[in-house]
């Protein structure tokens, strides 16, 4: 949540599940490429290398509102959107210098996205993203939305703490960004989506994403304008659904932008056994690069060709541990 209004600005768990794997999928390891090679994608998913992951248990689905619901009925969990907002501690992440917001501003909320008028060009994402007082994962969109018909949608404005503490009560964990990369590409040895290489158009019915001009006019071909319940479309060929859109997913490494040559200094050849990511950030990108961020995956309802395609098998960004979004959310493995 504090990165969030920094963006406007420019667990312990009394209850514990016991650990189920009938609504998971078994993925077995394997030794594969992660990364891409291709000039047009961004240079953080450069250079590929071979990875080695062991098996696990991945959930079939992102988790949904019915089942975080259980969660915080179990444990009486606030999640950070929820929270009350401290500027002592957003101070210490923004440049020195940095003018308080006003004190109306710092409340409880998160970032939701809103559609802005036509013709919004796409070189500045806060046309889109607005702090909406009151807005969590009980309420995506603000105080008069709720999720009482949205019970099998993915849980949203979810931080990494938060998607952390249901994982540990559930049994569970997030994945890392090798299991996750490993899973999407569902046994393929190479495949630049989670149903191969074909190139999606606004008419396909195959992952929820965004189908028109993005940011201002989405068709709603396939009947969603934001999240789309769970399984609502085709699982890749390992049983997993929503591998590419509907909402980015945590990943348990932190981000950089270098992670992949970190990876390959001491020996370009090595095959890398069971990564679990750099132990600092870095994004050149940030503001303040060195701000710590963990990797999300597999792009949202939001992403299009046109912007940011990273409904991709290897895109891959970096969110703050604070940061819940109306697009962010996340599944577990074991």
């Amino acid at each position: 949540m504090i990165a969030s209004l920094i963006f406007v600005l420019a667990v312990c768990v009394s209850a514990s599940a016991q650990p189920d794997t009938k609504s998971m999928v078994y993925v077995k390891g394997r030794t594969f490429t992660m990364g891409s090679a291709r000039a047009d994608d961004p240079e953080n998913e450069k250079p590929q290398h071979r990875v080695k992951v062991s098996d696990f248990w991945m959930d079939s689905t992102e988790v949904t509102n019915a089942q975080y619901e259980l969660f915080v009925k179990a444990t009486g969990y606030v999640t950070v959107a929820e929270r009350p907002v401290e500027w002592e501690q957003i101070r210490l992440q923004v440049p020195p210098g940095t003018p308080k917001p006003p004190d109306s501003l710092l409340q409880p909320g998160s970032l939701v996205f809103t559609m802005p008028a036509e013709g919004t060009t796409t070189d500045d994402v806060a046309q889109w993203w607005k702090w909406v007082i009151g807005a969590n994962w009980r309420h995506p969109e603000g105080p008069n939305s709720d999720i009482r018909n949205r019970m099998n949608h993915p849980v949203v404005h979810i931080a990494f703490e938060d998607a952390q503490a249901y994982a540990t009560w559930a049994g569970k964990r997030l994945p890392t960004e090798a299991e996750w990369e490993c899973a999407a590409l569902a046994g393929a040895k190479s495949a630049r989506f989670t149903w191969g290489n074909r190139i999606p158009s606004d008419g396909d019915s195959i992952a929820n994403i965004w189908q028109g001009t993005f940011p201002y006019l989405n068709s709603e071909r396939d009947g969603f304008l934001r999240t789309s319940p769970a399984r609502s479309y085709k699982p890749n060929k390992l049983g997993l659904y929503d591998m590419a859109g509907n909402v980015w997913e945590w990943c348990s490494d932190l981000f950089r932008a270098d992670a992949y040559e970190q990876r390959l200094e001491s020996d370009p050849k090595a095959i890398i056994n069971n990564p679990t990511g750099p132990t600092t950030s870095w994004d050149p990108n940030d503001g303040v690069p060195s701000t710590r961020k963990h990797v999300i995956r597999g792009g949202s309802f939001l992403c299009h060709a046109s912007y940011c395609e990273s409904y991709r098998v290897s895109a891959r960004r970096g969110e703050t541990p604070d940061t819940g979004m109306s697009h962010l959310g996340f599944r577990c493995v074991r």
